[in-house]
């Protein structure tokens, strides 16, 4: 297989594995559409929104294991590029961005953000996930965690890597990121946006943003 072909199998798969979405089926099955319900983001957070916390968690489990099984996959079909492992997992998180069975309305992108750092090794992971929650502790909202941690992944893989291709690969998702939670930090601004202290206080979160839980 020549090189272009290689790279667009690789898009392809990353991409409709990406489009299969945990947290939209887990809502269908208990008779409610996340893309119109919580926060409206298919994805892990809306899920403990509107499900708990079991599930969200369930949600985000899978949505790194896409990521990171996408970037596995492709790099076993083709050890020979050495691009197939990161291009597979970034086309993964975009397709859950901008999912095409679900009219491109997706999730924000944190899990997929974690499955990338567990394809490269659990320690990687393991790292992120630390700083990525000392960012939680000081900001307390998932949006300004998501958009940090776009950058951070692509950098920390460069230095641990050197692979610079690699590195912009994965840095990719950044601009689409931020756009997807342009809304989040307008409501951050208004004092509407859920504090990730939502999954300790669920009701006074609610209850600080007015929002009244669908029946």
């Amino acid at each position: 297989m020549i090189l272009a072909g290689k790279l667009a199998v690789c898009i392809l798969l990353g991409y409709l594995i990406g489009c299969v979405s945990p947290s939209y089926l887990i809502g269908k099955l208990r008779g409610y559409d996340v893309r119109r319900s919580g926060s409206g983001n298919a994805g892990a957070s809306n899920t403990v929104i509107m499900a708990g916390k079991l599930l969200g968690f369930i949600v985000a489990l899978l949505d790194i294991l896409k990521a990171a099984g996408s970037w596995w996959l492709c790099a076993a079909l083709f050890p020979e590029l050495a691009v197939a492992g990161p291009l597979a997992g970034v086309s993964c998180l975009l397709g859950h961005l901008y999912p095409v069975f679900l009219r491109f309305r997706g999730g924000k992108g944190l899990a997929c953000l974690g499955g990338l750092a567990l394809a490269t090794s659990p320690k990687t992971l393991l790292i992120l996930f630390g700083v990525a929650l000392l960012i939680a502790l000081l900001t307390n909202y998932v949006a300004v965690v998501t958009v940090s941690m776009s950058a951070i992944v692509p950098l920390y893989y460069w230095y641990l890597s050197g692979f610079v291709l690699g590195a912009c690969i994965l840095a990719v998702p950044i601009v689409p990121i931020f756009c997807k939670h342009l809304v989040n930090f307008r409501r951050i601004r208004e004092g509407k946006e859920l504090r990730l202290s939502y999954v300790f206080n669920k009701q006074k979160e609610l209850d600080r943003i007015g929002y009244e839980e669908e029946e």
